[in-house]
């Protein structure tokens, strides 16, 4: 049993009135896997298991009798629902529900609701949030992505790579010879081959070679990238960091975790932009999480996925439409922007074997990265 399980378990045992005794139907729901409220006739929370909790970020002290709408708005489907169940004395289900309001932001949730016979107007719902299968479902199309981005990076850097050489080569000896209007142009054909030589350097990572992995220190990690980013891009932005100390090492590769990081800090900042205000910020914060398993890519091992990252920053958000495609190549929100950054991020996330998701809404955006525990055999 998990440390998670074994929580629930011990919480439920200590409802019962008597701890010996088989469980009652409280311990049962306590322990369940997947969020369970009710509500009473004035929609009031009357009871949450650990992962309704969990679900609404919320404590079961602060829950206890507080209306449902101190969360959703009354104008969500969620209300609609409750009253559908209420007036048909049935069981009723509803996908794809959007929870959205300043306090909880979730999209794609499965809502099932039945009423309960001894408390007449109260609901029993059963909530699944279907935004991490769908989180997983994007990378694997992004993982497709990105293997054809590998296809053309092999003949960008074969077909590319040799004539512009000669370009530049060619720029070069130019520039050295000529004078005035000629010489400008012969640095702009070279600062141009430059350009384009890059530009084939950062497709070409997408390449598919085996990583090397072993233990990394995240918090290293974090610490290194901001004292980076505050001593260059970042040096006009407030940091705060909410580490986890007990966390274990991560199985990964401490130089692309960093350029993860740098990244996804990079893209914080930029969005913030330069003239923050007072509470403009970028949080990095790590915790524990059970429950999150993924197969590694190319092997049919599974791993935990338990190790939490978080990235997150006040700024204005990332437009709706272009979410849902964050991380594909060549995708961005940014004028100058080549797409791939991000892209990238979710290849090493994807390599490591772990799972990359972002929730954002004007004023909070947060990337979190699910990464895998440096296992326990490989320690020995």
């Amino acid at each position: 049993m998990t440390g998670a399980s074994e929580r629930k378990w011990a919480r439920a045992r200590r409802q019962s009135p008597d701890p010996r005794g088989p469980p009652d139907p409280a311990q049962i729901l306590a322990a369940l896997p997947i969020p369970v409220a009710l509500i009473d006739r004035d929609n009031r929370f009357r009871f949450v298991n650990y992962e309704a909790e969990e679900f609404f970020r919320s404590s079961a002290a602060q829950l206890a009798e507080s209306p449902l709408s101190d969360l959703v708005p009354r104008d969500s489907p969620l209300f609609l629902l409750i009253e559908q169940v209420r007036r048909a004395e049935a069981a009723v289900s509803e996908h794809d529900i959007r929870l959205d309001s300043t306090r909880l932001n979730k999209r794609g949730v499965t809502v099932h609701a039945a009423p309960l016979p001894e408390e007449p107007g109260a609901v029993l719902l059963v909530l699944q949030d279907a935004s991490a299968a769908r989180a997983l479902g994007r990378q694997l199309s992004f993982r497709n992505a990105a293997r054809s981005v590998a296809g053309m990076a092999a003949i960008l850097a074969h077909e590319v790579r040799n004539p512009l050489s000669g370009i530049r080569g060619a720029a070069q000896l130019l520039e050295a010879t000529a004078a005035g209007p000629d010489r400008e142009l012969a640095e702009l054909i070279r600062d141009e081959a430059d350009r384009i030589r890059g530009l084939v350097d950062r497709v070409e990572v997408f390449g598919q070679k085996a990583i090397e992995r072993g233990p990394v220190n995240i918090h290293r990690v974090l610490e290194y990238v901001r004292r980076l980013a505050q001593s260059g891009f970042a040096a006009h932005i407030r940091f705060a960091e909410h580490y986890d100390p007990s966390l274990p090492p991560v199985w990964g590769n401490r130089d692309q975790l960093v350029q993860v990081m740098l990244n996804l800090v990079k893209n914080a900042t930029e969005a913030i932009g330069t003239n923050p205000g007072s509470d403009s910020e970028i949080v990095l914060s790590t915790g524990f999480q059970h429950g999150m398993r993924l197969a590694l890519p190319g092997s049919p091992t599974r791993v935990d996925l338990p190790l939490v990252v978080c990235v997150r920053d006040n700024g204005p958000g990332i437009p709706e439409d272009i979410q849902q495609h964050l991380f594909e190549p060549f995708v961005t929100s940014k004028p100058s922007g080549s797409g791939l950054g991000l892209a990238l991020v979710a290849k090493v996330i994807g390599d490591h074997g772990g799972l990359i998701q972002v929730d954002s809404r004007p004023g909070r955006t947060e990337f979190q990265l699910y990464l895998p525990v440096f296992p326990e055999d490989e320690r020995r």
